[in-house]
């Protein structure tokens, strides 16, 4: 196996975003490109990241590897390429290791680690409920629901998209159909901000977000550029509104 990307800053900031959620992953290489597929160690939200071999400049795979990683090392390591930084990622043995060339040449070794669990795969649903906007929108949504409580409710009609969030204080977001797009039945369901704070750091490679919702039903939000893939899934919180 050996990968070579000409531009590896975004893969860098997926792996920061997805090391919010998760400390250790399955990385998996196939021909078709590089992905990982991991569930939070809460059980409550789960990641889908995917790569295409198109944005490697080099992809030349044998066979399927699945290389257990711990995202925090990582993490540091992709941070040591610059602008105009290439990097490379190859496997000997249980070291995954990779090589930075820019002003000097650069190599890091990792070892592999065991992953125990099942490979998980994301579910495909059905929702009732989505809605597509700008991700800075978003996020300062989700940013002003934070300031009052830790869980937020997402209500969705054919017209309408509302954000609202209600502690001892309140805070409610309103968006029409003519501010954004909405592809919608009437839905409600309510999430953690904890979570849905860390899922909007994938603005940082995308300038636009799809949110999938139904009643009481995990969510979906996707963020997408190009052909890389960053989705998130979030069980709702089934409680009483304060």
């Amino acid at each position: 196996m050996l990968l070579r990307l000409d531009s590896p800053r975004l893969l860098s900031d997926i792996i920061s975003i997805i090391s919010e959620l998760v400390n250790e992953v399955r990385l998996k290489v196939t021909k078709e490109g590089m992905s990982i597929t991991a569930i939070d160690p809460a059980n409550v939200a789960m990641v889908f990241f995917k790569m295409p071999n198109s944005l490697f400049s080099q992809f030349d795979v044998d066979k399927d590897e699945v290389l257990g990683v711990n995202l925090e090392n990582l993490k540091n390591v992709l941070r040591r390429c610059q602008m105009g930084s290439s990097l490379t990622i190859s496997r000997e043995d249980n070291l995954l290791k990779f090589g930075i060339q820019d002003k000097i040449r650069r190599e890091f070794n990792l070892a592999l680690i065991d992953i125990e669990g099942e490979e998980k795969e994301m579910p495909q649903w059905e929702f009732k409920s989505v809605i597509k906007m700008d991700s800075s929108t978003f996020v300062e949504a989700i940013e002003d629901c934070m300031i009052v409580s830790d869980a937020c409710t997402f209500i969705a009609t054919p017209s309408s998209f509302v954000i609202e969030a209600r502690g001892l204080n309140s805070a409610k977001i309103e968006f029409t159909s003519d501010e954004i797009e909405i592809h919608s039945d009437n839905s409600t369901a309510r999430f953690s901000l904890e979570y849905l704070n860390k899922f909007i750091k994938g603005a940082k490679i995308s300038s636009r977000v799809a949110i999938n919702f139904s009643d009481n039903h995990p969510m979906r939000i996707n963020f997408s550029t190009g052909d890389v893939i960053l989705s998130f899934v979030l069980a709702p919180r089934i409680e009483q509104e304060e």
